[in-house]
Protein backbone atom coordinates (compact mmCIF):
# COMPACT_ATOMS: atom_id res chain seq x y z
CA UNK A 1 0.00 0.00 0.00
CA UNK A 2 2.83 2.38 0.83
CA UNK A 3 4.52 1.60 -2.45
CA UNK A 4 1.35 2.26 -4.35
CA UNK A 5 1.03 5.72 -2.79
CA UNK A 6 4.69 6.67 -2.94
CA UNK A 7 5.53 9.66 -5.13
CA UNK A 8 3.19 12.53 -5.92
CA UNK A 9 1.30 12.50 -9.19
CA UNK A 10 1.92 15.75 -10.98
CA UNK A 11 1.16 17.60 -14.17
CA UNK A 12 3.93 19.15 -16.20
CA UNK A 13 2.75 22.49 -17.47
CA UNK A 14 4.84 23.52 -20.42
CA UNK A 15 4.98 27.17 -21.36
CA UNK A 16 2.92 28.03 -24.38
CA UNK A 17 5.06 28.47 -27.50
CA UNK A 18 5.72 32.05 -28.46
CA UNK A 19 3.45 33.21 -31.24
CA UNK A 20 5.27 34.29 -34.37
CA UNK A 21 4.58 37.73 -35.72
CA UNK A 22 1.66 37.71 -38.18
CA UNK A 23 2.66 37.83 -41.83
CA UNK A 24 2.01 41.31 -43.20
CA UNK A 25 -0.72 41.77 -45.75
CA UNK A 26 0.60 42.16 -49.33
CA UNK A 27 0.23 45.52 -51.02
CA UNK A 28 -2.83 46.31 -53.04
CA UNK A 29 -1.04 45.82 -56.38
CA UNK A 30 1.17 42.94 -55.21
CA UNK A 31 -1.62 40.80 -53.88
CA UNK A 32 -4.53 39.05 -55.53
CA UNK A 33 -6.06 42.28 -56.79
CA UNK A 34 -2.80 43.35 -58.47
CA UNK A 35 -2.39 40.00 -60.18
CA UNK A 36 -6.00 40.21 -61.31
CA UNK A 37 -5.30 43.65 -62.82
CA UNK A 38 -2.33 42.48 -64.89
CA UNK A 39 -4.07 39.26 -65.89
CA UNK A 40 -7.02 41.28 -67.17
CA UNK A 41 -4.68 43.49 -69.23
CA UNK A 42 -2.95 40.41 -70.66
CA UNK A 43 -6.20 38.63 -71.53
CA UNK A 44 -7.72 41.70 -73.18
CA UNK A 45 -4.55 42.17 -75.20
CA UNK A 46 -4.67 38.51 -76.22
CA UNK A 47 -8.27 38.97 -77.34
CA UNK A 48 -7.25 42.04 -79.31
CA UNK A 49 -4.49 40.07 -81.00
CA UNK A 50 -7.03 37.48 -82.10
CA UNK A 51 -9.20 40.29 -83.45
CA UNK A 52 -6.23 42.07 -85.05
CA UNK A 53 -5.49 39.39 -87.68
CA UNK A 54 -8.86 39.51 -89.50
CA UNK A 55 -9.02 43.25 -88.91
CA UNK A 56 -5.70 44.02 -90.64
CA UNK A 57 -6.61 41.56 -93.42
CA UNK A 58 -9.86 43.48 -93.99
CA UNK A 59 -7.94 46.77 -93.99
CA UNK A 60 -5.57 45.41 -96.67
CA UNK A 61 -8.45 44.21 -98.87
CA UNK A 62 -10.20 47.58 -98.59
CA UNK A 63 -6.97 49.37 -99.46
CA UNK A 64 -6.49 47.26 -102.59
CA UNK A 65 -10.15 47.61 -103.63
CA UNK A 66 -9.92 51.39 -103.28
CA UNK A 67 -6.98 51.37 -105.67
CA UNK A 68 -8.86 49.14 -108.11
CA UNK A 69 -11.96 51.38 -107.98
CA UNK A 70 -9.92 54.52 -108.62
CA UNK A 71 -8.08 52.86 -111.50
CA UNK A 72 -11.36 51.48 -112.91
CA UNK A 73 -12.90 54.97 -113.01
CA UNK A 74 -9.87 56.35 -114.82
CA UNK A 75 -9.73 53.32 -117.12
CA UNK A 76 -13.31 53.73 -118.29
CA UNK A 77 -12.67 57.38 -119.13
CA UNK A 78 -9.48 56.56 -120.98
CA UNK A 79 -11.18 53.69 -122.83
CA UNK A 80 -13.88 56.10 -124.06
CA UNK A 81 -11.24 58.27 -125.79
CA UNK A 82 -10.36 55.59 -128.36
CA UNK A 83 -8.79 55.64 -130.88
CA UNK A 84 -6.97 58.74 -129.58
CA UNK A 85 -3.79 58.16 -127.62
CA UNK A 86 -3.63 59.49 -124.07
CA UNK A 87 -0.98 62.14 -123.64
CA UNK A 88 2.04 61.21 -121.52
CA UNK A 89 1.31 63.86 -118.91
CA UNK A 90 -2.20 62.53 -118.43
CA UNK A 91 -0.89 58.97 -118.03
CA UNK A 92 1.61 60.13 -115.41
CA UNK A 93 -1.11 61.97 -113.48
CA UNK A 94 -3.35 58.90 -113.62
CA UNK A 95 -0.60 56.56 -112.39
CA UNK A 96 0.32 59.03 -109.65
CA UNK A 97 -3.30 59.27 -108.46
CA UNK A 98 -3.66 55.50 -108.25
CA UNK A 99 -0.15 54.83 -106.94
CA UNK A 100 0.49 52.24 -109.63
CA UNK A 101 3.05 51.61 -112.38
CA UNK A 102 0.76 49.92 -114.91
CA UNK A 103 -2.98 50.15 -115.57
CA UNK A 104 -4.57 47.71 -118.01
CA UNK A 105 -8.18 47.05 -118.97
CA UNK A 106 -9.38 43.63 -120.13
CA UNK A 107 -12.55 43.89 -122.22
CA UNK A 108 -14.23 41.54 -124.70
CA UNK A 109 -11.35 39.05 -124.41
CA UNK A 110 -8.70 41.64 -125.26
CA UNK A 111 -6.40 43.54 -122.92
CA UNK A 112 -5.44 47.15 -123.49
CA UNK A 113 -2.62 48.96 -121.73
CA UNK A 114 -4.09 52.28 -120.59
CA UNK A 115 -1.11 53.81 -118.76
CA UNK A 116 2.34 52.59 -117.89
CA UNK A 117 5.65 53.84 -116.56
CA UNK A 118 8.76 51.99 -115.47
CA UNK A 119 7.32 48.59 -116.30
CA UNK A 120 9.00 46.14 -113.87
CA UNK A 121 10.77 43.13 -115.40
CA UNK A 122 8.89 40.64 -113.19
CA UNK A 123 5.96 40.40 -110.80
CA UNK A 124 6.51 38.85 -107.32
CA UNK A 125 2.88 38.26 -106.26
CA UNK A 126 -0.54 38.16 -107.92
CA UNK A 127 -3.83 38.77 -106.18
CA UNK A 128 -7.33 38.20 -107.57
CA UNK A 129 -9.81 40.27 -105.54
CA UNK A 130 -12.89 38.64 -107.09
CA UNK A 131 -13.31 36.04 -104.39
CA UNK A 132 -10.77 35.80 -101.56
CA UNK A 133 -11.34 33.39 -98.61
CA UNK A 134 -10.80 34.83 -95.12
CA UNK A 135 -7.88 32.56 -94.21
CA UNK A 136 -6.13 33.33 -97.51
CA UNK A 137 -6.70 37.04 -96.92
CA UNK A 138 -5.21 36.78 -93.40
CA UNK A 139 -2.22 34.84 -94.72
CA UNK A 140 -1.52 37.41 -97.44
CA UNK A 141 -1.91 40.28 -94.95
CA UNK A 142 0.59 38.73 -92.50
CA UNK A 143 3.01 38.10 -95.34
CA UNK A 144 2.84 41.72 -96.45
CA UNK A 145 3.04 43.07 -92.88
CA UNK A 146 6.06 41.03 -91.74
CA UNK A 147 7.91 40.22 -95.00
CA UNK A 148 6.70 42.88 -97.43
CA UNK A 149 8.47 45.95 -98.77
CA UNK A 150 10.00 46.35 -102.24
CA UNK A 151 7.91 43.62 -103.82
CA UNK A 152 6.03 44.06 -107.11
CA UNK A 153 2.50 42.78 -107.12
CA UNK A 154 -0.20 42.38 -109.75
CA UNK A 155 -3.74 43.05 -108.55
CA UNK A 156 -6.83 42.54 -110.67
CA UNK A 157 -10.58 42.35 -110.22
CA UNK A 158 -13.93 42.98 -112.00
CA UNK A 159 -15.42 46.42 -112.47
CA UNK A 160 -18.83 46.40 -110.82
CA UNK A 161 -21.22 43.89 -112.37
CA UNK A 162 -19.67 44.09 -115.84
CA UNK A 163 -17.38 41.60 -117.51
CA UNK A 164 -14.52 44.11 -117.65
CA UNK A 165 -11.47 43.46 -115.47
CA UNK A 166 -9.08 46.15 -114.32
CA UNK A 167 -5.46 45.21 -113.68
CA UNK A 168 -2.82 47.08 -111.68
CA UNK A 169 0.89 46.55 -111.21
CA UNK A 170 2.41 48.29 -108.19
CA UNK A 171 4.89 47.90 -105.34
CA UNK A 172 3.70 47.00 -101.84
CA UNK A 173 5.63 49.80 -100.11
CA UNK A 174 2.64 52.15 -99.70
CA UNK A 175 0.40 49.25 -98.68
CA UNK A 176 2.82 48.01 -96.01
CA UNK A 177 3.32 51.57 -94.71
CA UNK A 178 -0.43 52.02 -94.25
CA UNK A 179 -0.71 48.57 -92.65
CA UNK A 180 2.04 49.41 -90.15
CA UNK A 181 0.29 52.69 -89.28
CA UNK A 182 -2.98 50.82 -88.86
CA UNK A 183 -1.28 48.21 -86.63
CA UNK A 184 0.19 50.88 -84.35
CA UNK A 185 -3.19 52.53 -84.04
CA UNK A 186 -4.83 49.19 -83.24
CA UNK A 187 -2.19 48.40 -80.62
CA UNK A 188 -2.62 51.76 -78.91
CA UNK A 189 -6.39 51.47 -78.97
CA UNK A 190 -6.23 47.89 -77.65
CA UNK A 191 -3.90 48.92 -74.84
CA UNK A 192 -6.20 51.77 -73.82
CA UNK A 193 -9.28 49.48 -73.93
CA UNK A 194 -7.51 46.77 -71.92
CA UNK A 195 -6.36 49.25 -69.27
CA UNK A 196 -9.82 50.78 -68.93
CA UNK A 197 -11.41 47.31 -68.78
CA UNK A 198 -8.84 46.11 -66.25
CA UNK A 199 -9.33 49.14 -64.02
CA UNK A 200 -13.10 48.75 -64.07
CA UNK A 201 -12.85 45.01 -63.32
CA UNK A 202 -10.24 45.75 -60.65
CA UNK A 203 -12.46 48.26 -58.89
CA UNK A 204 -15.50 45.96 -59.08
CA UNK A 205 -13.67 42.80 -57.96
CA UNK A 206 -11.78 44.71 -55.27
CA UNK A 207 -15.06 45.93 -53.80
CA UNK A 208 -16.96 42.65 -54.12
CA UNK A 209 -14.20 40.13 -53.34
CA UNK A 210 -10.76 41.46 -52.43
CA UNK A 211 -11.89 43.82 -49.70
CA UNK A 212 -14.02 41.17 -47.90
CA UNK A 213 -11.18 38.64 -48.26
CA UNK A 214 -8.70 41.10 -46.78
CA UNK A 215 -11.12 41.76 -43.93
CA UNK A 216 -11.39 38.01 -43.28
CA UNK A 217 -7.61 37.60 -43.39
CA UNK A 218 -7.01 40.59 -41.14
CA UNK A 219 -9.56 39.29 -38.63
CA UNK A 220 -7.96 35.82 -38.61
CA UNK A 221 -4.57 37.40 -37.90
CA UNK A 222 -5.96 39.53 -35.08
CA UNK A 223 -7.95 36.61 -33.65
CA UNK A 224 -4.89 34.33 -33.67
CA UNK A 225 -3.00 36.87 -31.54
CA UNK A 226 -5.56 36.75 -28.69
CA UNK A 227 -8.25 34.15 -29.42
CA UNK A 228 -9.66 34.39 -25.91
CA UNK A 229 -10.97 37.95 -26.37
CA UNK A 230 -14.67 37.96 -27.49
CA UNK A 231 -14.34 41.33 -29.24
CA UNK A 232 -11.95 39.78 -31.76
CA UNK A 233 -14.67 37.53 -33.18
CA UNK A 234 -15.43 38.39 -36.80
CA UNK A 235 -18.45 40.65 -37.26
CA UNK A 236 -20.20 39.61 -40.47
CA UNK A 237 -23.29 40.95 -42.15
CA UNK A 238 -26.57 39.55 -43.43
CA UNK A 239 -25.56 39.50 -47.11
CA UNK A 240 -26.24 36.39 -49.18
CA UNK A 241 -22.93 36.16 -51.06
CA UNK A 242 -20.45 33.32 -50.68
CA UNK A 243 -17.96 35.50 -48.80
CA UNK A 244 -20.66 36.68 -46.41
CA UNK A 245 -21.57 33.06 -45.70
CA UNK A 246 -17.87 32.28 -45.18
CA UNK A 247 -17.65 35.19 -42.74
CA UNK A 248 -20.59 33.90 -40.71
CA UNK A 249 -19.05 30.41 -40.64
CA UNK A 250 -15.75 31.94 -39.50
CA UNK A 251 -17.52 33.80 -36.69
CA UNK A 252 -19.29 30.60 -35.58
CA UNK A 253 -16.00 28.69 -35.67
CA UNK A 254 -14.25 31.38 -33.62
CA UNK A 255 -17.03 31.34 -31.01
CA UNK A 256 -16.78 27.54 -30.78
CA UNK A 257 -12.99 27.78 -30.55
CA UNK A 258 -13.25 30.27 -27.69
CA UNK A 259 -15.62 27.91 -25.90
CA UNK A 260 -13.20 25.03 -26.43
CA UNK A 261 -10.25 27.11 -25.20
CA UNK A 262 -12.20 28.00 -22.10
CA UNK A 263 -12.92 24.33 -21.46
CA UNK A 264 -9.26 23.45 -21.96
CA UNK A 265 -8.32 26.16 -19.48
CA UNK A 266 -10.80 24.70 -17.01
CA UNK A 267 -9.19 21.30 -17.51
CA UNK A 268 -5.74 22.74 -16.89
CA UNK A 269 -6.97 24.58 -13.80
CA UNK A 270 -8.61 21.39 -12.56
CA UNK A 271 -5.39 19.42 -13.03
CA UNK A 272 -3.37 22.10 -11.27
CA UNK A 273 -5.83 22.23 -8.35
CA UNK A 274 -5.87 18.46 -7.94
CA UNK A 275 -2.08 18.28 -8.11
CA UNK A 276 -1.87 20.80 -5.27
CA UNK A 277 -4.25 18.92 -3.00
CA UNK A 278 -2.90 15.50 -3.97
CA UNK A 279 -0.05 15.66 -1.44
CA UNK A 280 -2.37 16.46 1.47
CA UNK A 281 -4.83 13.80 0.39
CA UNK A 282 -2.06 11.19 0.32
CA UNK A 283 -1.21 12.00 3.92
CA UNK A 284 -4.85 11.56 4.90
CA UNK A 285 -5.09 8.27 3.01
CA UNK A 286 -1.83 7.07 4.57
CA UNK A 287 -3.26 7.69 8.02
CA UNK A 288 -6.44 5.88 7.05
CA UNK A 289 -4.34 2.98 5.83
CA UNK A 290 -2.50 2.68 9.12
CA UNK A 291 -5.75 2.61 11.04
CA UNK A 292 -7.35 0.14 8.66
CA UNK A 293 -4.33 -2.18 8.96
CA UNK A 294 -4.98 -2.40 12.69
CA UNK A 295 -8.57 -3.42 12.04
CA UNK A 296 -7.30 -6.69 10.60
CA UNK A 297 -6.10 -7.70 14.08
CA UNK A 298 -9.52 -7.10 15.65
CA UNK A 299 -11.27 -10.36 16.51
CA UNK A 300 -14.75 -9.06 15.69
CA UNK A 301 -15.94 -10.99 12.57
CA UNK A 302 -17.94 -8.01 11.31
CA UNK A 303 -14.87 -5.76 11.49
CA UNK A 304 -12.65 -8.38 9.86
CA UNK A 305 -15.12 -8.72 6.99
CA UNK A 306 -15.19 -4.97 6.35
CA UNK A 307 -11.42 -4.43 6.61
CA UNK A 308 -10.51 -5.72 3.08
CA UNK A 309 -13.27 -3.63 1.55
CA UNK A 310 -11.97 -0.60 3.39
CA UNK A 311 -8.48 -1.24 2.07
CA UNK A 312 -9.77 -1.55 -1.51
CA UNK A 313 -11.73 1.65 -1.05
CA UNK A 314 -8.62 3.52 0.02
CA UNK A 315 -6.73 2.12 -2.98
CA UNK A 316 -9.46 3.32 -5.28
CA UNK A 317 -9.49 6.74 -3.66
CA UNK A 318 -5.83 7.07 -4.61
CA UNK A 319 -6.69 5.85 -8.11
CA UNK A 320 -9.45 8.42 -8.48
CA UNK A 321 -7.03 11.23 -7.65
CA UNK A 322 -4.62 9.91 -10.26
CA UNK A 323 -7.35 9.50 -12.89
CA UNK A 324 -8.45 13.12 -12.60
CA UNK A 325 -4.82 14.13 -12.97
CA UNK A 326 -4.49 11.89 -15.99
CA UNK A 327 -7.58 13.42 -17.57
CA UNK A 328 -6.11 16.87 -17.05
CA UNK A 329 -3.03 15.67 -18.93
CA UNK A 330 -5.23 14.15 -21.68
CA UNK A 331 -3.42 10.83 -21.12
CA UNK A 332 -4.60 7.49 -19.79
CA UNK A 333 -2.62 4.35 -19.01
CA UNK A 334 -3.03 1.49 -21.48
CA UNK A 335 -5.43 -1.15 -20.12
CA UNK A 336 -3.80 -4.20 -18.50
CA UNK A 337 -6.28 -6.75 -19.76
CA UNK A 338 -7.05 -10.12 -18.29
CA UNK A 339 -10.15 -12.25 -17.81
CA UNK A 340 -12.32 -10.71 -15.06
CA UNK A 341 -15.33 -12.33 -13.39
CA UNK A 342 -17.99 -9.71 -14.04
CA UNK A 343 -20.26 -10.68 -11.13
CA UNK A 344 -17.47 -9.91 -8.65
CA UNK A 345 -16.91 -6.52 -10.30
CA UNK A 346 -20.65 -5.75 -9.98
CA UNK A 347 -20.47 -6.65 -6.30
CA UNK A 348 -17.59 -4.19 -5.83
CA UNK A 349 -19.66 -1.52 -7.56
CA UNK A 350 -22.58 -2.24 -5.22
CA UNK A 351 -20.31 -1.98 -2.17
CA UNK A 352 -18.73 1.23 -3.44
CA UNK A 353 -22.09 2.86 -4.07
CA UNK A 354 -23.24 1.99 -0.54
CA UNK A 355 -26.86 2.80 -1.36
CA UNK A 356 -28.86 3.37 1.83
CA UNK A 357 -31.80 0.90 1.96
CA UNK A 358 -33.97 3.70 3.35
CA UNK A 359 -33.79 5.50 -0.02
CA UNK A 360 -35.83 2.72 -1.63
CA UNK A 361 -33.38 2.40 -4.51
CA UNK A 362 -32.76 -1.16 -5.68
CA UNK A 363 -29.53 -2.41 -7.25
CA UNK A 364 -30.20 -5.49 -9.39
CA UNK A 365 -27.57 -7.67 -11.07
CA UNK A 366 -28.65 -9.85 -13.98
CA UNK A 367 -25.32 -11.47 -14.68
CA UNK A 368 -24.38 -15.13 -15.02
CA UNK A 369 -21.97 -16.22 -12.34
CA UNK A 370 -19.49 -17.61 -14.89
CA UNK A 371 -19.46 -14.59 -17.24
CA UNK A 372 -15.94 -13.27 -17.80
CA UNK A 373 -14.79 -10.08 -19.50
CA UNK A 374 -11.40 -9.56 -21.13
CA UNK A 375 -10.61 -6.13 -19.68
CA UNK A 376 -8.63 -4.10 -17.18
CA UNK A 377 -10.54 -4.73 -13.97
CA UNK A 378 -9.86 -1.32 -12.44
CA UNK A 379 -10.70 0.61 -15.59
CA UNK A 380 -13.87 -1.39 -16.24
CA UNK A 381 -14.84 -0.87 -12.59
CA UNK A 382 -14.46 2.88 -13.06
CA UNK A 383 -16.69 2.78 -16.15
CA UNK A 384 -19.48 0.80 -14.48
CA UNK A 385 -19.19 2.74 -11.22
CA UNK A 386 -19.31 6.15 -12.93
CA UNK A 387 -22.53 5.30 -14.79
CA UNK A 388 -24.17 3.60 -11.80
CA UNK A 389 -23.23 6.51 -9.55
CA UNK A 390 -24.89 8.93 -11.99
CA UNK A 391 -28.01 6.73 -11.96
CA UNK A 392 -28.04 6.60 -8.15
CA UNK A 393 -27.71 10.37 -7.88
CA UNK A 394 -30.51 10.87 -10.42
CA UNK A 395 -32.79 8.44 -8.54
CA UNK A 396 -32.08 10.10 -5.18
CA UNK A 397 -33.14 13.46 -6.60
CA UNK A 398 -36.15 11.90 -8.36
CA UNK A 399 -39.46 12.18 -6.49
CA UNK A 400 -42.21 10.62 -8.63
CA UNK A 401 -45.83 11.56 -8.04
CA UNK A 402 -46.76 7.90 -7.76
CA UNK A 403 -45.27 6.55 -4.53
CA UNK A 404 -45.50 3.01 -5.92
CA UNK A 405 -43.00 3.82 -8.68
CA UNK A 406 -40.02 1.49 -8.47
CA UNK A 407 -36.61 3.15 -8.38
CA UNK A 408 -34.12 0.61 -9.64
CA UNK A 409 -30.66 0.29 -11.19
CA UNK A 410 -30.21 -2.84 -13.28
CA UNK A 411 -26.85 -4.10 -14.48
CA UNK A 412 -27.01 -6.93 -17.01
CA UNK A 413 -24.43 -8.54 -19.26
CA UNK A 414 -24.15 -11.31 -21.78
CA UNK A 415 -21.50 -12.70 -24.07
CA UNK A 416 -22.17 -12.86 -27.82
CA UNK A 417 -19.24 -14.56 -29.48
CA UNK A 418 -16.10 -12.60 -28.62
CA UNK A 419 -17.98 -9.51 -27.41
CA UNK A 420 -19.48 -8.88 -23.97
CA UNK A 421 -22.49 -6.55 -24.03
CA UNK A 422 -23.15 -4.71 -20.75
CA UNK A 423 -26.38 -2.80 -20.13
CA UNK A 424 -26.91 -0.33 -17.28
CA UNK A 425 -30.54 0.70 -16.96
CA UNK A 426 -32.37 2.85 -14.41
CA UNK A 427 -35.97 3.96 -13.88
CA UNK A 428 -35.12 7.56 -13.13
CA UNK A 429 -36.32 10.76 -14.81
CA UNK A 430 -34.12 10.29 -17.87
CA UNK A 431 -31.31 12.44 -19.20
CA UNK A 432 -32.00 16.14 -19.89
CA UNK A 433 -31.86 17.36 -23.47
CA UNK A 434 -28.77 19.49 -22.88
CA UNK A 435 -26.92 16.49 -21.48
CA UNK A 436 -27.95 14.39 -24.49
CA UNK A 437 -26.66 17.02 -26.91
CA UNK A 438 -23.29 17.17 -25.13
CA UNK A 439 -22.99 13.52 -24.19
CA UNK A 440 -19.47 12.44 -23.16
CA UNK A 441 -18.25 16.08 -23.32
CA UNK A 442 -16.44 17.19 -20.19
CA UNK A 443 -17.94 20.25 -18.45
CA UNK A 444 -20.93 20.20 -20.81
CA UNK A 445 -22.44 16.73 -20.54
CA UNK A 446 -23.45 16.81 -16.88
CA UNK A 447 -27.00 15.65 -16.18
CA UNK A 448 -27.26 17.38 -12.80
CA UNK A 449 -26.68 20.88 -11.53
CA UNK A 450 -23.14 21.40 -10.31
CA UNK A 451 -21.78 18.36 -12.15
CA UNK A 452 -18.73 18.45 -14.40
CA UNK A 453 -19.56 15.67 -16.84
CA UNK A 454 -16.14 14.11 -16.25
CA UNK A 455 -17.61 10.72 -15.30
CA UNK A 456 -19.05 9.93 -18.73
CA UNK A 457 -16.09 11.53 -20.50
CA UNK A 458 -13.64 9.31 -18.61
CA UNK A 459 -15.88 6.25 -19.12
CA UNK A 460 -15.93 6.78 -22.88
CA UNK A 461 -12.17 7.20 -22.99
CA UNK A 462 -11.61 3.96 -21.08
CA UNK A 463 -14.07 1.99 -23.22
CA UNK A 464 -12.46 3.23 -26.42
CA UNK A 465 -9.06 2.21 -25.05
CA UNK A 466 -10.45 -1.35 -24.86
CA UNK A 467 -11.56 -1.15 -28.50
CA UNK A 468 -15.22 -1.10 -27.44
CA UNK A 469 -18.19 1.22 -27.72
CA UNK A 470 -20.46 3.02 -25.30
CA UNK A 471 -23.78 4.59 -26.27
CA UNK A 472 -26.98 5.98 -24.84
CA UNK A 473 -29.88 3.71 -25.82
CA UNK A 474 -33.33 5.06 -26.57
CA UNK A 475 -35.92 3.23 -24.49
CA UNK A 476 -39.73 3.41 -24.61
CA UNK A 477 -40.18 3.89 -20.88
CA UNK A 478 -38.74 6.47 -18.49
CA UNK A 479 -35.15 6.32 -17.33
CA UNK A 480 -31.72 6.12 -18.85
CA UNK A 481 -29.99 3.15 -20.44
CA UNK A 482 -26.37 2.79 -21.49
CA UNK A 483 -24.95 -0.09 -23.49
CA UNK A 484 -21.25 -0.95 -23.34
CA UNK A 485 -19.70 -3.46 -25.72
CA UNK A 486 -16.22 -4.79 -24.93
CA UNK A 487 -14.56 -7.17 -27.44
CA UNK A 488 -11.99 -9.74 -26.40
CA UNK A 489 -8.42 -8.79 -27.02
CA UNK A 490 -7.21 -10.38 -30.27
CA UNK A 491 -4.38 -12.87 -29.92
CA UNK A 492 -1.31 -12.34 -32.07
CA UNK A 493 -0.54 -15.25 -34.36
CA UNK A 494 3.04 -15.53 -33.02
CA UNK A 495 1.78 -15.69 -29.41
CA UNK A 496 -0.70 -18.40 -30.36
CA UNK A 497 2.00 -20.47 -32.00
CA UNK A 498 4.29 -19.95 -29.02
CA UNK A 499 1.60 -21.32 -26.66
CA UNK A 500 0.64 -24.23 -28.94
Amino acid sequence: MENRMSGDAQIDFEPAPARSAPEPMPGLFRGLSGRLLWMTVAFVMLAEVLIFAPSVAGMRMNWLRDRLDTAAAAGIVIDGLQPADLPRSVQDDTLLATGTKVIALRKDGTSRLLAAVDIPPQVDDQYDLADVPLLVSIRDAMDTLFFGGGKVMRVFGPIGESDMIIELVMTDDALRKDMLRYSRMMFTLSLVISLITAVLIFLAINRMMIRPIRNLTRNMQQFSERPEEPQRVFRGDDAKGELAVAGRHLAAMQVELQRTLKQQKNLADLGLAVSKINHDMRNILASAQLMSDRLVDVEDPMVRSFAPKLLRTIDRAVGYTSEVLSYGQATEAAPRRRMVRFVDLCQDVRDMLAIDPDTGIEFVEQVASDLEVDADSEQLFRVIHNICRNSAQALMAFHPEDAATIRRITVSAQRIGSVVSITIDDTGPGMPRKARENLFAAFRGSARSGGTGLGLAIARELVLAHGGTIALVEKPGPGTQFRIEVPDQPVALDDYRARA
